[in-house]
C-alpha cells in the first residue's frame, strides 16, 4: 500500500528556513518521479518542485528557483524540499506526490497518482 506522509511544516519568518520531509512507503523511491506541491487559500494547487528517479533530475517552480531544493535519501525512502529565504507568499499547505506510471516528474498535479496528506507552513512575522 502506497503511503507518503509529509512532516516538518511550522511557523516561520520571513528570510528563514524549513526542510520538509516526506516519508514513503509501500513502493521503491529510487525507481519513482516525486514532486512537492503547495495551495494556498483560495489559490489552485501549484507545482514546486519534483525529482526523478534514476539519475534524479530535478525541477523547480520559477517562484522559489534558487531558495527551494528537493533531494532524496533513497536508504531511508524520503524526500526533503529545503526552502530557505521563505516569503509570506510561500504559505500554504505542501504535499508530497507519486507519479507512479512515469520515471520522469513533471510540476503538474494531474500526473500525480498518490499524495500525503499535507503540512502548513506560514511564513509571517
Amino acid at each position: 500500500q502506497v503511503q507518503l506522509v509529509e512532516s516538518g511544516g511550522g511557523l516561520v519568518q520571513p528570510g528563514g528556513s524549513l526542510r520538509l520531509s516526506c516519508a514513503a512507503s509501500g513502493f521503491t523511491l529510487d525507481y519513482s518521479a516525486i514532486g512537492w506541491f503547495r495551495q494556498a487559500p483560495g489559490k489552485e494547487r501549484e507545482g514546486v518542485s519534483c525529482i526523478s528517479r534514476g539519475d534524479g533530475n530535478t525541477y523547480s517552480a520559477d517562484s522559489v528557483k534558487g531558495r527551494f531544493t528537493i533531494s532524496r535519501d533513497n536508504a531511508k525512502n524520503t524526500v526533503y524540499l529545503q526552502m530557505n529565504s521563505l516569503k509570506p507568499e510561500d504559505t500554504a499547505v505542501y504535499y508530497c506526490a507519486l507519479f507512479y506510471t512515469s520515471s520522469y516528474c513533471n510540476l503538474s498535479p494531474l500526473s500525480y497518482n498518490y499524495w500525503g496528506q499535507g503540512t502548513q507552513v506560514t511564513v509571517s512575522s
